[in-house]
């Protein structure tokens, strides 16, 4: 049987798909797991996304990785990626990472447990349960697959539960900015963008919306960066879309977040623009490789990434402490 252990490594499932004579028909998917709960597994597979509901489920078994970034790649990923969102409260335990941003996104207000934290695991979460404690916050532990699946294992234990699985979704930025520069034309062919190095009202106005408030952290958050930029794009003057960008990882990844068009401007490709904006500024900056963090149900973000050439790196679980 399948465990919360096995979220974010390679699976193949034998499913239950009819029954002829009497008898039952099978089909095989291969895929890695990205989300296993009591009624459903959903698997990330090279066909897409395929959701199996467990009572179809014959048999289902974890199986050798295909080609997987190294421990150390994925580590530098998510230092990078910290790096373009941090939060103004930190912490540490030994290597792992302590942050809050008064609530605001759960990436911001979470403990990140790469390394060594110095101390025995069940040691160390205890530490991580206090922390937040004494900030008032609801513990959060950011669970890199399969690299932490040890303290996604402690944490099943303790009752701990998760959120939707996020995909850390990369490409090489010379290909990235080609292929997203796309058709220029369409309805919305004449929209400018512009970078600047600070939000406009407007643009944090479209964050809050998004979000679900703007409190003073997320502006710490947004732009504490040493080399970032805000997509604006305008067309007949009103706000049209929005994006962020930061070259983080010793100059090495643009990260990209916070894209998003306005209902009235979408499909015109102006997602597609604003990634080819950022993409271009990042490359003339010296960085070669771009990522971005994507909710794994969020499946219309994930058909524009899939077309402009971004593939899974890696997943992430956030883990949430059991309340009381």
């Amino acid at each position: 049987m399948l465990r919360q252990q096995d979220v974010g490594h390679r699976i193949v499932v034998r499913r239950i798909v009819g029954i002829r004579e009497g008898r039952p028909l099978f089909s095989d998917a291969l895929g890695e797991l990205v989300e296993l709960s009591e009624t459903h597994l959903t698997l990330a597979t090279a066909q897409g996304q395929l959701r199996v509901p467990v009572a179809q489920v014959h048999r289902a078994k974890r199986v050798p990785p295909t080609r997987r970034p190294t421990a150390a790649a994925v580590v530098a990923l998510e230092r990078a990626a910290d790096e373009a969102w941090p939060a103004p409260t930190r912490g540490r335990l030994g290597d792992w990472l302590l942050r809050s941003a008064e609530g605001w996104t759960g990436r911001a207000n979470s403990a990140l447990p790469i390394g060594d934290p110095d101390r025995p695991l069940a040691a160390a979460v205890d530490a991580v349960e206090r922390w937040y404690a004494d900030l008032g916050q609801p513990a959060l532990i950011n669970t890199p697959l399969p690299l932490a699946a040890p303290v996604g294992a402690e944490l099943d234990a303790r009752g701990w539960g998760a959120r939707p699985p996020t995909l850390v979704q990369t490409a090489p930025l010379p290909s990235l900015a080609s292929t997203a520069a796309g058709d220029q034309a369409g309805g919305w062919g004449r929209a400018v963008v512009e970078l600047a190095t600070a939000p406009s009202d407007e643009w944090l106005a479209i964050a809050a919306g998004r979000k679900g408030g703007l409190p003073d952290a997320a502006r710490h958050v947004l732009t504490a960066v040493d080399q970032v930029r805000f997509a604006h794009v305008y067309a007949d003057g009103t706000l049209a879309a929005v994006g962020r960008g930061t070259v983080t990882g010793q100059g090495r990844w643009l990260g990209l977040s916070l894209i998003e068009v306005l209902p009235a401007a979408r499909r015109q490709g102006l997602a597609r623009r604003v990634i080819h904006e950022l993409a271009n500024w990042g490359a003339s900056g010296g960085a070669t490789h771009a990522f971005l963090q994507v909710e794994q149900r969020n499946t219309a973000a994930l058909a524009l990434y899939q077309r402009l050439g971004l593939a899974t790196h890696h997943t992430y679980l956030t883990r949430v402490a059991p309340k009381g």
